[in-house]
This record gives structure tokens, C-alpha cells and sequence, in this order.
């Protein structure tokens, strides 16, 4: 079905990068992107410090939309990558496709569906089960339809499984997702919250019943592919003033959970975080409030993370140091602060932290779950810590070096 270590390097992705690169490159969508590299500076305004990473993000966001919209016929569905770094495929360089607010733990796939016809789902967990996973049906608006989880999917000996989708329903079937007239897409999440050990389930796509028609023709690929830039570009925009129109370090507001394509299970803390000078940091004190995951990871106002694989443009729980009760406490510093939890930012005095817990007993977030942030200069957080012992430089080389390598097998 795919490589083994890399269960997103299937044929189908192969073939379908390489031709999102050749319509990327067409004069008609050259031509739409600098109509919406303007737009969106208008309509963004940007700060100094937001437009010094506007032309890495935008080529990402951009060629995101259209790795997106050549996976959008539902009568000939594809399982499809749509959120990954920059890579080489054979001779050809692989742009970047980050995009809304993108979570770097997960690998985000996606299959467009109809309501009129029946799908089957076929896969295989590894044998290190994701400790999230979630097929999650949407409809056009990125509201759900309908959810499974991995943790509940029926698998056998060897960890294949099948997810029938239709408008029946379940009976005796397991692993069954009933959809509704308006059902348009899968989008799935696997989180890897060990880089290094954790790998996507394996998954391909079967449309039950012959084909009402041919394909798609790439001139309406193309029509499609501009569509969906002008629209990632104003979503973008959309969701980051979620956090931008609020004051500065305030981490106070939930994401609705139902709607714009946030998970069902997960709760979602955003706000907009400034840094007034290189003497500053933001301490975050994390209260896991029963959840078993964790991340905290920096996005530029484009809506794309930053420097994840070099730097610690994000961390999760597995990657972090925790305190006695279990808390977390993470520093958001320009320079090394000498903490294990450093959220470095890239070089960036601005951005949006999207924290996000999930994986609750129950599904139910304790009441204590939450964040307090506090701006400090340095001088007065190291003396807050005084006495404690100091992660040294040898240690952070050391923590990037793994980190960096347990990011390869994704690239390759």
C-alpha cells in the first residue's frame, strides 16, 4: 500500500505533487497568485515584523491550495497529504504546503466524498498505536458531519481495518461513518507525538460503483486551484484575527470546536503574543487539565509554523520536561533562556500560539485546564529561578540534533 517508514510516500501522493507542481507553474496560476499576493497584504496590513516572512509563507499557503483542490472530485477520490514541509521528489523540488494554522505533530490527509454514493476506506495501524487519530466527515463549511476515532476503530490481527461510509446506517457494521447530503470531505488527523517512533496509518480510498463520468479536465483543475488560493488567503486572515484583534499575550480565547475545521475532542487556546525587546520573554504555565496531549507550537500571521525541524518552533508534551504535579511551564524567548521548554519564535518579536490539549478520560477537559502568561524581562525571570539548574548549551544541541532527525523519515 505504501513505504513502510513513511506511510504518506505512496505512489498516489508521488503523482499528485508532481502535478501540482506542473499547474503551480502555469502562466494562468503564476498570474493568480500575484493577483493574490496583493490582495492579501491589503487586506492583512501587515506589521513590519509580519511582512519580513509574507513571500516563504505565501508561496506555501498558495501552493497548499492547490495540493488541496486537485483532490476535490468526489467520484474519483484520492487520500491525499495536504500539509508538509518542503521536499525533493526525484528531480523535482517539492514546495512547502503549510497552511491554517497548521499543527506540526499531525500529517493531515484528506478525501472528497459525496452523500449520494458509498466509499470504503481500507488501512493499517502500526503496531505503536497514534495516541490520536480522528476521520473526521465535514461539510463544505469545515463543520462536522461526522467522527471516528482511532482509538475506537475494530482492527485484527495484523491491524488492517475497513470504514465503510454511506447514507445507511451502521447495523452491524463497525467502523462505519453515515453520511448526510451534506457530506463533501474526510479530513484526518494522525498526531505523531513521538517524532521519532510514531508513524501515520496506512490508508487508501475505494469509491463503491462505476464512475458517472470522466475525470476532471485540468483546465478546470486550474479554475478550481485559483479558487481555493483567494479563499486560503482570506480564511487565513479570518482565523488569525481571532487572536489579532485581542490584546497583546492574552491567551484567553477558546476556538468553537464545531466549526472552521477545529476537532470535536480538542480544546484550542489561541492569542497573539509580542515580544517588545530581545530582554523579554513570555512564560506560559500549562495546566493539562487530564489530557494526554499536548502542543504549543508558533504560526506567523500567514497561518504557517515557523522553523520546526532545526528549531523549537513547537513543542509537544513528549518533547518537554514537566513539573513535579505534572504541570508544564514553556518560555517564549528570542534567545535561549537555559530551560529544557524553550519556544523559540524564529526570530520573530511576533506571532500566534495556537495551544491545544485533547485526549481527555471521558472526553471531558477538567475544570483546572488552562494557561497564565506573564511577560517578563529576563532579568527578572532568572530571578525567579534562581538555584535551579540551567539547560546548557551542550543540551540544546543536543535536544535539536534528535529532534531534527526524528523529523527525516517525513521528507522522505
Amino acid at each position: 500500500m505504501s513505504v513502510a517508514n513513511n506511510p504518506i510516500n505512496t505512489e498516489q501522493q508521488r503523482q499528485h505533487e508532481r502535478y501540482a507542481v506542473e499547474l503551480f507553474n502555469t502562466p494562468e496560476l503564476i498570474k493568480v497568485r500575484q493577483q493574490v499576493h496583493d490582495y492579501w497584504l491589503d487586506l492583512a496590513k501587515p506589521s513590519a515584523v509580519a511582512a519580513s516572512c509574507f513571500d516563504a509563507a505565501f508561496e506555501e499557503v498558495m501552493f497548499a491550495a492547490v495540493i488541496w483542490a486537485l483532490n476535490q472530485d468526489p467520484l474519483y477520490p484520492k487520500v491525499i497529504t495536504i500539509t508538509r514541509l518542503a521536499h525533493a521528489l526525484d528531480e523535482i523540488q517539492i514546495p512547502g504546503s503549510r497552511w491554517g494554522i497548521d499543527n506540526p505533530d499531525s500529517v493531515y490527509r484528506v478525501i472528497p466524498i459525496s452523500g449520494d454514493h458509498r466509499y470504503q476506506i481500507h488501512g493499517r495501524v502500526a503496531k505503536r498505536r497514534l495516541l490520536e487519530n480522528y476521520f473526521t466527515l465535514w461539510d463544505k463549511d469545515m463543520r462536522t458531519v461526522g467522527l471516528l476515532s482511532g482509538k475506537d476503530l475494530v482492527v485484527d490481527a495484523d491491524g488492517f481495518f475497513t470504514i465503510t461510509v454511506d447514507a445507511d446506517e451502521a447495523g452491524s457494521r463497525p467502523n462505519h461513518i453515515q453520511t448526510d447530503h451534506t457530506a463533501h470531505e474526510f479530513y484526518i488527523r494522525d498526531v505523531i507525538a513521538d517524532w521519532q517512533l510514531d508513524r501515520p496509518n496506512e490508508l487508501r480510498v475505494e469509491r463503491v460503483g462505476a464512475a458517472e463520468r470522466e475525470p476532471r479536465s485540468r483546465q478546470q483543475d486550474i479554475q478550481l486551484a485559483s479558487e481555493y488560493m483567494q479563499k486560503w488567503a482570506t480564511n487565513t486572515t479570518r482565523w488569525n484575527n481571532q487572536a489579532m484583534n485581542r490584546a497583546p499575550n492574552d491567551f484567553s480565547f477558546t476556538i468553537d470546536r464545531d466549526t472552521d475545521g477545529a476537532l470535536r475532542n480538542q480544546v484550542y487556546i489561541m492569542g497573539h503574543f509580542v515580544l517588545p525587546s530581545h530582554d523579554h520573554v513570555i512564560v506560559l504555565d500549562i495546566d493539562m487539565g487530564g489530557a494526554e496531549y499536548f502542543i504549543a507550537p508558533i504560526t506567523n500571521l500567514w497561518g504557517t509554523s515557523n522553523e520546526i525541524v532545526e528549531r523549537n518552533g513547537c513543542l509537544n508534551q513528549a518533547q518537554s520536561i514537566a513539573n513535579a504535579d505534572g504541570s508544564y511551564q514553556f518560555v517564549l524567548a528570542l534567545h535561549d533562556p537555559g530551560v529544557a521548554n524553550w519556544l523559540d519564535p524564529s526570530d520573530m518579536t511576533e506571532g500566534i500560539l495556537t495551544l491545544r490539549w485533547a485526549e481527555f478520560v471521558n472526553d471531558q477537559a477538567g475544570e483546572s485546564l488552562g494557561v497564565k502568561s506573564r511577560l517578563l524581562t529576563i532579568t527578572e525571570f532568572n530571578n525567579e529561578r534562581a538555584g535551579q539548574p540551567v539547560f546548557t548549551l551542550e543540551q540544546r544541541q543536543q535536544q535539536l540534533v534528535a529532534r531534527a532527525a526524528s523529523y527525516q523519515w517525513r521528507l522522505a
